[in-house]
């Protein structure tokens, strides 16, 4: 059943159009993931929807017996309650019920009166009704669902009854949800959900939004998020909404197809088009009767024909390329019996590691369990208690601030970049500026004026131009969509220096890390394996135990004809890969050699030559064979 539908909805801001003639509809119980680029209307369409702002024409249908949540991503709640106070809000329909409930309890303590025999009747008759009532409505267990989902985001009981005005925004947000999750809507509106919360508070989110009775619309860039959680995809770009029945990883398979398919129906279109404008210019210059006649009846086919739209194409992403100016010692970080306390909380002891050149190691833990601080203990800005740290033979670092705190907001984008890096020219900047897709008048902006995904990008470019070779990369991913950070997981797997990084990105943290450091009050688990294998050690302590006793039981020599023939299979893998690009490279130039040949074939001095007609057709029936025996490679070579 449609619980919610949207037809021909457009939003303009000016002369930019945000959303352009948007349609499609919601089922009761759908997990929606909603996916673009920042800046595509993601936000704007979820506030049409919650009515917070109007469209400028369409129509929005919402089933009128279904109550509607939403939680923005830009929210600041302001409240002098407790934590726990704004809970209980959700439920002052219950707490009246619980005071009608004590009240009646009171009266019917009263000694009986014969001579008042309906009072009483009626007394207890309305105590029955309110007894029922609160037990129907959860009156005995809201309290357990609040200690639940609070707890479940995040919060420990100690927290409970602290002021809401004391929080950070992030803090805020999680409240907010919390509220919203206890209201527990049948249409619910999630934007970026999953920004403020630690990895456990997202696993819990996670299982919580699986089992939810209600239809979630949800936008995110967490792609494992959005796997776990969704089973439909809304990819909005250039004000459309295209709309696929699959979780994020799969609708990428689809919505490469469904391009390809899309622009290829455009091009054949674009091609028969020239070829009867062609033939239509050729009638008309006969100047005869008959052919003035045909090319009229052809203009008017012409004019019937239902255009194709060319495909949305995504817009590009930023090009990250991290490179080291230095190569720095094997021997990165030496940290022994570190700790850091602030009055009576302990943020971490007895945090001892190592880190060696190459290494791309994850510091994950609880939110407040010190991973930033740490990173400030590094770079010698915050002192540690006791312990020591040691940075290797010529190490230099960089770090990106998740709180751009290193950013000065009065000044321009261009100034910025020039100030820190004044050997730079007018055009070399203009053009690294260019490729985090800063171009024109846009350096003139002041860093104030610019989004949170703004931002992310210069420090991120200041931080390619560093050329330091010990990357700390605080949260990275939080307000980059989901190109950009491909492009930043792609930088950092062909980078050849070290990093340490603070996520909660898992897809991210699987795709680019091959260790991760647990930090705890009383120091590091250390995993040697990317975010999966963390995850399952986690689960299951015995998952990879026989392989670990299997391999200490074998000799150097075997060992080390083990590592001989992975490298070998690593080799020929990586030669399959080579020559599986090559092919799809083969591909792709014979596939625009075939439209250059039919678009060939529009030509006047081909179409009006015979010989040269039959030449072109041949050379397409050709080309066409080739591409199919091309294709035919590429499905058994991708198969293997």
């Amino acid at each position: 059943m449609i619980v919610l539908s949207c037809k021909d909805i457009s939003k303009s801001y000016g002369i930019n159009d945000i959303l352009k003639d948007v349609t499609f509809s919601v089922n009761e119980g759908d997990k929606v993931g909603i996916i673009g680029s920042n800046g595509e209307g993601k936000s704007t369409l979820f506030k049409i929807l919650s009515k917070e702002i109007l469209q400028d024409s369409g129509e929005i249908f919402i089933d009128k017996n279904k109550s509607l949540g939403y939680l923005s991503q830009h929210l600041d709640l302001s409240s002098d309650n407790s934590i726990y106070d704004e809970m209980l809000k959700v439920f002052d329909d219950l707490i009246q019920l619980e005071n009608k409930i004590s009240k009646l309890q009171i009266k019917m303590s009263e000694p009986y009166d014969a001579n008042n025999a309906s009072y009483h009747e009626k007394i207890i008759k309305d105590y029955t009704t309110a007894q029922d009532l609160y037990e129907n409505r959860g009156g005995y267990t809201y309290k357990g669902e609040i200690s639940r989902i609070v707890k479940g985001l995040g919060f420990n009981e100690s927290d409970f009854d602290k002021s809401i005005s004391t929080l950070s925004g992030g803090q805020k947000t999680r409240v907010a949800l919390c509220k919203l999750l206890l209201l527990k809507p049948d249409i619910l509106l999630l934007d970026e959900p999953t920004n403020h919360l630690d990895l456990d508070a997202i696993e819990w989110l996670e299982e919580y939004l699986k089992t939810y009775k209600g239809s979630v619309l949800v936008i995110s860039h967490d792609r494992f998020f959005l796997d776990s959680v969704t089973n439909i995809t809304f990819q909005v770009i250039n004000g459309h909404v295209n709309s696929y029945n699959a979780s994020y990883t799969k609708y990428l398979e689809l919505k490469e197809k469904d391009y390809e398919t899309k622009l290829k129906a455009y091009n054949l279109q674009q091609a028969e088009i020239k070829r009867q404008e062609a033939i239509i210019e050729k009638f008309r210059s006969f100047n005869r009767e008959k052919s003035i006649k045909a090319a009229e009846s052809r203009e008017k086919a012409l004019d019937k024909m239902e255009l194709i739209d060319a495909p949305d194409k995504e817009k590009s992403a930023s090009k990250i390329n991290f490179q080291t100016s230095v190569k720095s010692g094997y021997d990165v970080l030496h940290v022994e019996n570190l700790s850091k306390s602030y009055g009576e909380k302990t943020l971490f002891s007895n945090l001892s590691f190592d880190l060696k050149r190459g290494e791309k190691l994850a510091l994950i833990g609880e939110n407040g369990r010190g991973k930033t601080t740490l990173f400030n203990i590094i770079m010698d800005k915050i002192k540690n208690d006791t312990g020591i740290k040691v940075l290797g033979a010529n190490v230099n670092v960089g770090y990106y601030d998740q709180e751009q705190s290193d950013l000065n907001m009065d000044k321009t984008i261009i100034d910025e970049i020039w100030d820190e890096f004044p050997e730079l020219t007018t055009t070399e900047i203009r053009n690294v500026l260019a490729s985090f897709l800063f171009t024109n008048d846009d350096v003139f902006k002041t860093i104030d004026k610019l989004s949170g995904g703004e931002k992310c990008r210069i420090n991120l470019l200041k931080l390619m131009l560093s050329k330091s070779n010990l990357l700390l990369l605080d949260e990275p991913t939080n307000h980059l969509d989901i190109p950009s950070r491909e492009a930043l997981e792609e930088a950092i797997l062909s980078y050849d220096g070290t990093l340490i990084v603070i996520s909660h990105d898992r897809y991210f943290l699987n795709k680019v890390i091959n260790r991760i450091l647990e930090l705890t009050e009383t120091g590091v688990v250390d995993y040697l394996g990317n975010y999966s294998y963390y995850n399952e050690k986690k689960k299951n302590p015995l998952r990879f135990e026989h392989y670990t006793e299997s391999n200490s039981n074998k000799t150097k020599t075997q060992i080390n004809e083990e590592k001989k023939k992975k490298r070998a299979l690593d080799k020929e893998l990586k030669a399959h890969k080579n020559k599986i690009k090559t092919l799809e490279d083969t591909i792709s130039k014979n596939e625009e050699d075939l439209l250059k040949l039919q678009e060939d074939l529009c030509k006047e001095e081909i179409y009006s030559v015979p010989s040269e007609s039959e030449r072109v057709n041949k050379e397409i029936k050709d080309k066409e064979k080739i591409i199919e025996d091309l294709y035919e490679e590429w499905e058994e070579l991708s198969s293997i």
